[in-house]
């Protein structure tokens, strides 16, 4: 990681508050970071700072970066992989989007679980706020201590005990897609983009 710049952002948002206050305003800045699939930003190593600089990014690298700055507050984390399907009814999908999710595989949603008052809770910060009136569970008041919503419809969880246990899995997991699913998955992330930066831009399409 780009320690520098991730140590920058970690004082400004940590700034003259308490550690309940800390990790809600650290958790609240990754999440408002616009969400976009950018699959450069995979890496854990390089992923977080380029998301900073790009100010755009998805599950993936905001839950290394969560996680990074939750370890620097001396909060144990663990990674979590939630399978689940892009064809949620809940989303206000447009039509060809709806089409496309549905030839998309099924794909590993990325969140953390935090070790906070002796239990582990779910700390999702995956959607930004400018997507909930389309249907998305953005978790919009977390309280520093609460389960958040999950972002994704879960079928199966899986818990890695180290960041490269989740890097491992997620590799394999892309390995086994078709070259079908991969086709799938390359238009649905290039129109799914699109679509949020017109939501951000206030055009109803």
């Amino acid at each position: 990681m780009d320690n520098d710049m991730i140590n920058v952002k970690f004082k400004e948002w940590t700034k003259g508050l308490d550690p309940v206050g800390s990790r809600i305003s650290v958790f609240e800045h990754i999440r408002d970071i616009p969400y976009a699939i950018v699959p450069e930003l995979r890496d854990p190593v390089t992923g977080p700072a380029g998301m900073l600089k790009l100010n755009k990014g998805s599950c993936v690298p905001k839950h290394f970066l969560l996680g990074s700055l939750f370890t620097k507050m001396e909060i144990p984390v663990k990674y979590a992989s939630y399978l689940f399907d892009w064809n949620d009814k809940k989303v206000k999908y447009t039509l060809p989007l709806r089409t496309l999710t549905e030839k998309m595989p099924v794909t590993a949603h990325l969140a953390c679980k935090a070790y906070i008052n002796n239990r582990w809770i779910l700390v999702d910060a995956t959607w930004d706020i400018s997507l909930k009136k389309y249907g998305f569970p953005v978790n919009e008041k977390w309280d520093g201590v609460s389960d958040c919503r999950n972002a994704v419809t879960p079928v199966k969880e899986i818990i890695h005990d180290t960041l490269d246990d989740r890097v491992l899995y997620s590799d394999e997991q892309r390995k086994s897609y078709t070259e079908e699913e991969k086709a799938a998955y390359g238009n649905f992330t290039a129109q799914f983009n699109n679509w949020l930066a017109s939501i951000r831009a206030g055009q109803d399409v």
